[in-house]
Parts: C-alpha cells; structure tokens; sequence
C-alpha cells in the first residue's frame, strides 16, 4: 500500500512483495538525497536487492511502548538519563494488575481494540503464519510444523534467561528420544530472527573490557511479551496467581518477573533506539553479578536493573552499586525500574522509576 504520493515521505508497506521498489527508491534518492522522503517498511527481510549503503538507514520497528499504548505523560526521559542531568520525579496509578494486563495484551497496534478472545485468535494466527507461510516464503519448508511450536514454546519459557539453545531444544523435546538436530532447529533460529520474531539481547563486551569474567551468551525475548504468554496459555490472572509455565527452564525467579522485565525490555530498547544508543545485558561468568539492561552511548552507560515491587531494598541495587565502582566504567547513571507509583532518586543515587513514568 502506498499513501502520500502527492507529497512527502511516500510510505510504501511490506515493499519486500515487489523487491525493484528499492531499487526505484534507491535510484530517485541518488538524483536527490534529501532526507525523509521515503519510508519503506516490511515484515519479512530480503537479500535480493543492493544493500542501499549511503542512502537508506535501517530502523528496527517494535510493538508499542507502555507510554503510546496507554497515553501515559512520562516524566523521567531516557535522553535526560543518558545525559546525566535527569530530574527523576512524578507519580503514577498503574497497579501491578494492570501492568500483568499489558503484558499479555500485546503492543501489535491491530490488536489493542480487540476483545481478550480475540486477541488471542489474533495472536496464535499471527504465530502460525509464521510457521505456514512466512518460513517457507524465505526458502525453509517446514516439514514438522509442531517441532518449530515446540521450540517456540520453549523459547517464551527462557523468556529474559540466558539459557542455552541446547536446553531450550530438551525442554522443547521433553519426553522424546528423538530429538531434532542443531542442523534443524539452527535453520529456524536464524529465520526467526530475520522475521524480527526473536528479538535476543546481546551480552555487554566493551572494547576497553577489564572484566576478565563476561559472559557472552545472548538474553532471550520475544518480540512483544505478549507472544511468549500467549504461547505458553498463560493468561493475566494466572501470571498474578504465580502459576508457571507447563515448560520449566531453569531461572531465577518468577516467570511473571521475567514477563514484567520483557515488557520493560520492550520500553528500554526503544527509548534507547530514539536517543542512538544500544542496549545490551550484563552477566559474568557463574552470574556473580547482573545487570538486566545496559545503555551504551559514546559518551557511557547507564544501566538498568528491573524489579517486580513498588517496594525496594538494598540488595535491589548491589549490582548496580557494584558496576558503578568499577574504576574503568564510564556510568553516567543507574536506574532500578519497578512497578511502585512514585519515582526517586535514592541517597546512594541510584533513580527508582516506576515503568509507567519513563520515556524516551
């Protein structure tokens, strides 16, 4: 679809159908390169076409962040954090129900009107298009459907873990004798992360990096949290009840702690994006010390831990606390996100913020 053709930017939907429109595109920005005329967007990637190095910029698109889905006023900016000057004031009414509500009612624009049943058609259609049609139109038949809605599963089960791929494969197969392959379920994974369903957190590794302990195992989410939940059948109420997936990987905590930290990831990633900074998680080796998220910009970090509380303790922070010491870190900031109604910056600096009060 296209609209806006009188003037622009031109926005051309799912241009990946008819692959010579970038070419088109790349031609008219060759014989004038003035910025923003055109937006191409798709959901499945292409490598049949140039590569529009110079010309065209690649944005990773993700579902809704809590502030656009719900018309909340944020008041704490991640810009203001990652320039070491932020005011971390404001307060808010979102309940921890009504977080566990937004976590499984997806960020999908399409789906936010919907009725909860609905909803969830929506999203287990979304899921099986993704094996029936959107695999095998990148070139991989899927010859065992069920094998790739096991590993699915498995994965919303590791969702926020650094589990490896090899117990992801045995909780997918539990039971089975005959397990597929790496020669398999590889296939799927790269597929999976070219159709932007998985969306992994790659590990922190500076390139001044005097932690001789890292570890370089990605974190694994989904790309809307609402996917993993829908998945495993599990419903706002029994996340609230503290029912746990029927798949069971190893983790620390909660599967709703690991829900909650997915749908902050979905925020963090984003803001972090809109201000030209990466984000990545830290763990060394054993998981002495963690630190949920890491934003990088070239002038330092912040970094980010997530808490499932309004309430918060000292041993919330310690890794925090502990990264911010490390003489050969540049942390411009440290934030602990949680489900609490009031943000503040603790006596040992570290900013609360409730999820519901940052923004971009």
């Amino acid at each position: 679809m296209v609209v806006g053709l009188d003037a622009p930017p031109v926005l051309v939907d799912e241009w990946q159908r008819v692959p010579e429109v970038f070419d088109a595109v790349r031609r008219l920005v060759d014989a004038d390169p003035t910025g923003g005329r055109f937006l191409l967007t798709g959901s499945a990637p292409t490598t049949s076409t140039h590569s529009g190095a110079g010309r065209i910029t690649t944005i990773r698109m993700r579902p809704l962040t809590l502030p656009e889905r719900l018309d909340l006023a944020p008041t704490v900016s991640m810009k203001a954090l990652l320039r070491g000057d932020a005011n971390v004031h404001g307060r808010c009414d979102l309940t921890l129900a009504e977080y566990v509500e937004e976590i499984t009612a997806s960020g999908f624009p399409g789906l936010r009107n919907l009725a909860p049943r609905a909803r969830d058609r929506q999203l287990d259609s979304y899921i099986d298009r993704i094996i029936d049609h959107d695999l095998p139109e990148l070139g991989h038949a899927v010859r065992r459907p069920e094998v790739v809605r096991a590993w699915l599963r498995a994965y919303a089960a590791a969702t926020a873990s650094t589990a490896s791929f090899e117990s992801i494969r045995n909780a997918a197969t539990s039971g089975v004798s005959d397990k597929p392959a790496k020669t398999t379920t590889g296939p799927y994974i790269a597929l999976l992360e070219r159709l932007r369903i998985l969306d992994p957190l790659e590990a922190w590794l500076p390139t001044t990096n005097h932690f001789t302990t890292l570890g370089t195992s990605p974190k694994h989410y989904l790309a809307d949290p609402a996917l993993a939940t829908r998945l495993l059948r599990v419903s706002a109420a029994r996340l609230i009840q503290g029912e746990t997936p029927d798949i069971v990987i190893p983790r620390d905590g909660t599967f709703l702690g690991a829900a909650f930290e997915a749908l902050v990831a979905l925020s963090v990633r984003t803001f972090a994006q809109r201000n030209d900074a990466r984000t990545y998680h830290l763990r060394t080796h054993g998981g002495r010390h963690e630190v949920d998220f890491i934003v990088e910009t070239t002038h330092g970090i912040i970094a980010i831990e997530v808490k499932l509380s309004g309430a918060v303790t000292s041993s919330d922070v310690e890794h925090l606390l502990w990264l911010r010491r490390q003489s050969a870190v540049d942390c411009i900031d440290t934030v602990l996100v949680n489900t609490g109604r009031e943000a503040y910056r603790r006596k040992d600096g570290v900013a609360v913020i409730p999820l519901a009060l940052l923004g971009p």
